[in-house]
This record gives structure tokens, C-alpha cells and sequence, in this order.
């Protein structure tokens, strides 16, 4: 089966992605590429991509990995009913939240609330 994914190219720190079509088995850098459609720079957000080349292999049952189903999507290609559209909006959760400070009850607002009513009375008791 093929796959549509990216594959790192660029200098040490400033990674720059081409659009490879290969075998889904391979990894992404050693494997035998069937085709290059496109090419991705983050640093910039352009994606330039060859429109019928890539619809082409999507017709023929291609997989793209998430982000080249992004980038296709926003380049116009017509993608097929059977890729999967991942939800772009990430929700970030905080794991065991009843231990974070906030959320924690208010113990020494109570334990100061009993000492003032104290200095209070204690004028009064005087007087």
C-alpha cells in the first residue's frame, strides 16, 4: 500500500518537508519513493504541491498521514470519502487537577478567619 507523507529534508534545526509517495511498510527516510508531489516549508507555512499528480495517487487508494491531509486540503485538492479528517483542535488536559494549588480549599483563609474574631472580642471583653 502507498502512503503520502512528509520527509524531512533541511539543515540541523531548520527542517524543510517533501510531499513523498512510497511504500506505508518503509520509514520515511530510507524508503524506495514512488514519487514526490509537493513540498513544505513550516518556517513560512507555503506548501506548494502538484494538485493532479497527488489526486492521481489518491485515486488509486494512497493513505496521507494527517498533516499531508491538512496541507492537501488547503492546496484544493478533492480528497476521497475515505481518508480520515483528524480534528484540528487539540485540548490540552491537566492530569490529577484536584492536586493543583487552585483548586485546593481555602484552609489558611479559614484557619486566619477564627484568630481575628478572637481580637475582636477580646477589646471588648476589657472594656
Amino acid at each position: 500500500m502507498l502512503a503520502i507523507r512528509l520527509q524531512r529534508l533541511g539543515r540541523k534545526g531548520y527542517p524543510v518537508y517533501r510531499l513523498a509517495v512510497q511504500e506505508s511498510q518503509r520509514h520515511p527516510s530510507s524508503g524506495r519513493v514512488v514519487a514526490y508531489v509537493g513540498s513544505y516549508d513550516p518556517h513560512t507555512k507555503k506548501a506548494t504541491i502538484q494538485n493532479d499528480a497527488a489526486q492521481k495517487y489518491l485515486d488509486n487508494g494512497a493513505q496521507p498521514t494527517p498533516r499531508v491531509v491538512k496541507l492537501l486540503k488547503d492546496a484544493g485538492v478533492k480528497l476521497p470519502s475515505w481518508v480520515k479528517e483528524f480534528e484540528t483542535t487539540k485540548q490540552k488536559t491537566t492530569r490529577n487537577a484536584e492536586k493543583l494549588r487552585k483548586n485546593q480549599p481555602k484552609a489558611e483563609a479559614a484557619e486566619e478567619a477564627p484568630v481575628a474574631e478572637a481580637a475582636e472580642e477580646a477589646p471588648t471583653a476589657e472594656a
